[in-house]
C-alpha cells in the first residue's frame, strides 16, 4: 500500500475565499470609515455596479446584499406567481427563493451532457399556473439560452437565470448577464469573485431595473417618500470594497483556477471511470469548479466513499448537488415522487463531487489531492 500524502494537519476546503490585494482593500475600508458612509448606495457600491455593468455589457447592474435576496427581488419585480419551472440539480436557494414567496418550484430534469435544465423536458411541465422558467448556469457553463428563450416567448413566460456560478463567463461570445429578463450573480465568500457576502441582478430592462432599485431600499423614492413595497436588500460599502478589490485580481484568479483545472486533468486522466467536466475553451470561463464525475462500477469506489476518504486526510470535497432540491424539505414532503421524473438528476447527484481550487491552494496541493484519489482506488492497494 503506497504511503499516504500528508497536509500536516491543515485542511483544504472547497471555496476558500480569494482576497486580492490586502493593501488596496484596507485603503478602501479606511476611506469608508473616514467618510462615515457605510451603506445606502455609497461611492463604492455605485462603482461596483458600474464596473460590473461595463464588464458584462449590460445596461443595469443592481447590487444586493446577497444573491438569494437578489433572486427574491427579481422574482417579485417580474410579478411571478403560481408555478416556476426550475432544475432540482442546483443549490437550494434557487428553489427557496420561489417557495419563500409562495410560488411553487416545478422541478425539471437536466441534460446529462451539460448538467443544465433540459429544454426538451420543459413543455410537459407547463400548466395554466406557470409564469416563468428559471435556468441555472451550472459550473459557469451557460444554459441553452436560445431554446429557453424560444419556449418562454412562445408560451408567454418570463425567463430568469440564476447565474451564481457564471460571473466572468460567456455564451456564444457574449458575456452572461444580459440574457432573459434578468440574471442574478452571487459574490458569496465561496465564489471566485467575492464581496464577503453579496450579489447583483443584471438586466437590460429599464423599468425592471428601476423597480428592483426601489424594492431593495424599502420602496423609497426620496428622503421620506415611499411609493412601493420593498425590503432591505442593500449592499454595504465594505462588501463593495471587497468586490472591487477582487475585480482587480480577476484575471489572476481565473488563471490560477485554469492552471489547477489543467493540472487536475493531467493527474487524474489515467483513471478509468473518473472524469473532470469539460469547459469550452472558445468561451470565457472562470474555471471555478473542479467537478469530478465518478462511475462507481468502473472505479470500484463510490463517490461517497471517495469524499469520506479525502475528508479523513484534510480535504473537504463536496457532493454537488446532493441529494437534489426535490429530496430536501419542504419539497420532499409535498412532492415525494418527484425523483421518478428526474432520472438524470438522481443519477448525477450520486456521482459528482467538487475538489478544492483557487488561490488558497498550490500546484503541489493539487498533486497531493490527486495522489490521495489514486490511493483510494482498489487497484492501487
Amino acid at each position: 500500500m503506497p504511503e499516504e500524502p500528508s497536509f500536516a494537519g491543515k485542511q483544504l476546503h472547497i471555496g476558500r475565499p480569494n482576497i486580492g490585494d490586502r493593501n488596496s482593500l484596507l485603503k478602501r475600508i479606511n476611506d469608508i470609515i473616514d467618510r462615515c458612509w457605510l451603506t445606502n448606495n455609497g461611492r463604492y457600491v455605485q462603482e461596483f455596479e458600474s464596473r460590473i455593468a461595463d464588464l458584462l455589457g449590460v445596461k443595469h447592474c443592481v447590487a444586493i446584499c446577497n444573491a438569494t435576496i437578489g433572486l427574491e427581488i427579481a422574482i417579485r419585480a417580474l410579478n411571478l406567481t403560481g408555478e416556476v419551472i426550475v432544475p432540482s440539480f442546483t443549490f437550494i436557494a434557487s428553489a427557496h427563493s420561489l417557495q419563500w414567496q409562495q410560488i411553487t418550484p416545478v422541478f425539471c430534469d437536466i441534460d446529462p451532457a451539460t448538467h443544465n435544465i433540459d429544454p426538451k423536458k420543459i413543455e410537459s411541465l407547463i400548466t395554466p399556473h406557470t409564469t416563468a422558467i428559471m435556468g441555472v448556469h451550472l459550473w459557469g457553463r451557460a444554459c441553452d439560452v436560445k431554446a429557453l428563450a424560444e419556449i418562454a416567448s412562445r408560451r408567454g413566460l418570463k425567463l430568469l437565470f440564476d447565474a451564481s456560478h457564471a460571473f466572468g463567463c460567456s455564451h456564444d461570445g457574449r458575456m452572461i448577464g444580459g440574457f432573459g429578463n434578468a440574471e442574478v450573480f452571487s459574490f458569496h465568500a465561496t465564489k471566485f469573485i467575492n464581496s464577503l457576502e453579496g450579489g447583483v441582478v443584471t438586466t437590460n430592462d429599464d423599468e425592471l431595473a428601476q423597480k428592483m432599485r426601489l424594492m431593495k431600499n424599502f420602496g423609497f423614492t426620496g428622503y421620506d417618500c415611499v411609493e412601493y413595497i420593498g425590503t432591505n436588500g442593500k449592499m454595504n460599502e465594505i462588501s463593495a470594497a471587497m468586490g472591487l478589490t477582487n475585480l482587480e485580481s480577476m484575471d489572476e484568479f481565473i488563471q490560477i483556477n485554469r492552471d489547477h483545472y489543467e493540472l487536475y486533468h493531467e493527474e487524474l486522466a489515467s483513471i478509468p471511470g473518473l472524469a473532470l467536466i469539460d469547459y469550452d475553451i472558445n468561451e470565457r470561463c472562470n474555471f471555478q469548479y473542479i467537478v469530478v464525475d465518478l462511475d462507481a462500477d468502473t472505479v470500484g469506489v463510490t463517490r461517497n466513499a471517495m469524499v469520506e476518504h479525502l475528508y479523513r486526510h484534510g480535504i473537504i470535497a463536496r457532493r454537488y448537488f446532493y441529494p437534489g432540491c426535490h429530496r430536501m424539505q419542504p419539497y420532499l414532503r409535498s412532492m415525494p415522487d418527484a425523483g421518478l421524473h428526474l432520472p438524470e438528476t438522481e443519477r448525477l447527484s450520486e456521482r459528482l463531487f467538487c475538489l478544492p481550487t483557487g488561490s488558497a491552494i498550490s500546484a503541489n496541493d493539487v498533486r497531493t489531492i490527486s495522489r490521495l484519489i489514486q490511493n483510494a482506488l482498489p487497484l492501487q492497494r
